[in-house]
């Protein structure tokens, strides 16, 4: 019988390769978890793929005696490939991710000229969740937040005390996420944003990437009252029109991330490879002059 339900114990492990957290949410050692944004290894010049970052995941789930319930994505990454397909085979429960990831599913359909077989419905996923739903972990109950923005399908995930921003916030000496993927939009992400911000000053805020600067190591974790006083993109006081400015400055200074064109291909798709051609091979795409 599950516990009352409780503020959540988080357990944050980095991947110092993509600088990403990933996250496993629970009430106390032998309860039912979430997993949020775990990442699959991905060697961009030999095309190998490798579980040492899921693996983590895995120990941390089985020391811990948890029961997966939830394997929840923030939003299709471009910086990272997901790890939800191969955790779901090896430790069970649902990939949940924002309903809006059918438009971006449109969207790189055609970049990537995935054709008629490519569902477009978001049925690679095993829930699609709508605006402000309410679901729970265990005992503990929980909220899809819709953040758009970064990309149109940002989910936040609030369970008790602490909020999953994905890519919405960064720490507040990094600042935001960018917004120059298609679908994004500035004005869209600062609204988001103060959404996020309006919540307690105490609330946790966990981070899905820190790129900390020289003398810090990576924290997976602020406060809203700390974004507020300190975020250098969107403390209080920074207006919409004034961040827009920032924000579509600072983009178009921006490189595409390296694992891009990778990364959307498999995380469309819910974390799962393309199926293997008839000589047994996967293979991604690599679409020139496209983005």
């Amino acid at each position: 019988m599950e516990a009352p339900a409780q503020l959540p114990t988080v357990e944050s492990l980095f991947d110092p390769v993509t600088c990403t957290f990933t996250h496993v949410v629970h009430a106390g050692a032998g309860t039912a978890c979430a997993v949020v944004d775990p990442v699959l290894d991905f060697d961009p010049k030999s095309g190998r793929v490798s579980h040492r970052s899921a693996g983590s995941v895995v120990d941390t789930v089985e020391r811990l005696g948890l029961r997966v319930e939830w394997i929840l994505e923030t939003h299709a990454h471009a910086d990272h490939l997901s790890s939800a397909h191969w955790l779901r085979a090896r430790l069970g429960g649902r990939i949940a991710i924002g309903a809006s990831i059918r438009t971006v599913q449109s969207t790189f359909a055609s970049v990537f000229n995935l054709g008629p077989g490519f569902a477009v419905d978001g049925s690679q996923f095993d829930h699609l969740f709508g605006p402000d739903e309410a679901f729970s972990i265990g005992g503990m109950p929980a909220v899809s937040l819709h953040v758009p923005g970064h990309t149109p399908a940002d989910c936040a995930y609030r369970v008790g005390d602490a909020v999953f921003v994905g890519d919405t916030l960064f720490l507040p000496d990094v600042g935001t996420a960018r917004c120059d993927f298609p679908g994004g939009d500035a004005a869209t992400l600062h609204r988001s944003i103060r959404r996020l911000l309006d919540l307690p000053g105490s609330t946790r805020l966990f981070m899905c990437h820190d790129y900390p600067p020289a003398g810090r190591e990576p924290c997976p974790v602020t406060t809203v009252d700390a974004q507020r006083a300190g975020n250098i993109h969107v403390h209080d006081g920074i207006e919409c029109d004034a961040f827009v400015a920032m924000r579509e400055r600072r983009d178009a200074t921006l490189s595409m991330p390296q694992l891009i064109l990778p990364a959307i291909q498999v995380n469309i798709r819910a974390g799962a490879l393309p199926e293997p051609e008839d000589n047994g091979v996967r293979y991604l795409k690599l679409p020139v002059d496209a983005l």
